[in-house]
């Protein structure tokens, strides 16, 4: 008895100590993929959006969620996609009002925008393996993406008109940086920024009144987690 004892105890230290080897080769190859998902605040820049000198618009929520590759210690490529509620805000003055109505343009505008892009970026602090990334990190970049808005459209004011539903597909430059710090050896948390700038000025169904054409920007809580695609023995 005492020798089976001892034979099952050497057999558990051994094999905790393969295991144990085992583990820590499995760490030292990096994990390059990274799942992401990031919700918070956002706003439409649009001609009918508001005064946003006077920061008198509407905020929505947006939601997104990507997949990335670590190309290198430094550079990655990011598919992301995701959902922004928009709406029209602000108080236009009858001036104003009295031009949109004189162009046929839109007063309100509220709807959601579905949105898809691929982007490279790039670390400020480059790191070979997940292991070893700082604390905090830097990232930014741009790239090329498309858009789908479904919006309700009114051409005034009025309680008693119904608003009439519009579509619009357009493509879009998305700009995004964030600052990363670190949670735990597999995930971190992260403050986003995105520009989503747009190739159109109807989103909104009002032409030419600003400056620039319509675009989306937001500001997320992001929650980054590194993984494997699949380990090899």
């Amino acid at each position: 008895m005492l020798k089976i004892f001892r034979l099952s105890f050497l057999l558990f230290i051994v094999g905790s100590t393969q295991l144990s080897a085992q583990n820590f080769y499995k760490e030292k190859q990096s994990r390059d993929n990274i799942f992401s998902i990031g919700v918070g605040p956002s706003f439409a820049y649009m001609d009918n959006g508001g005064q946003y000198r006077s920061f008198n618009f509407e905020i929505k929520p947006s939601v997104s969620a990507s997949l990335i590759k670590r190309l290198t210690d430094r550079f990655e490529l990011r598919a992301t996609g995701g959902v922004q509620w928009i709406t029209s805000g602000g108080n236009p003055s009858a001036a104003v009002t009295n031009m949109w109505a004189a162009n046929n343009a839109s007063f309100t505008t509220a709807g959601t925008v579905y949105y898809f892009d691929v982007m490279p970026s790039m670390y400020v602090i480059p790191f070979g393996n997940h292991m070893n990334r700082s604390m905090f990190n830097f990232y930014g970049g741009f790239g090329l993406g498309v858009m789908h808005a479904t919006t309700e459209q009114t051409k005034s004011f009025s309680k008693d008109e119904v608003p009439q539903r519009e579509k619009i597909t357009t493509g879009y430059v998305p700009i995004r940086a964030g600052l990363s710090y670190t949670l735990g050896a597999f995930s971190d948390i992260a403050l986003e920024g995105t520009m989503l700038a747009t190739f159109t000025d109807n989103i909104d169904g009002n032409v030419g009144f600003n400056k620039y054409g319509d675009h989306l920007i937001q500001g997320q809580i992001v929650y980054r987690r590194y993984f494997f695609s699949k380990f090899k023995e």
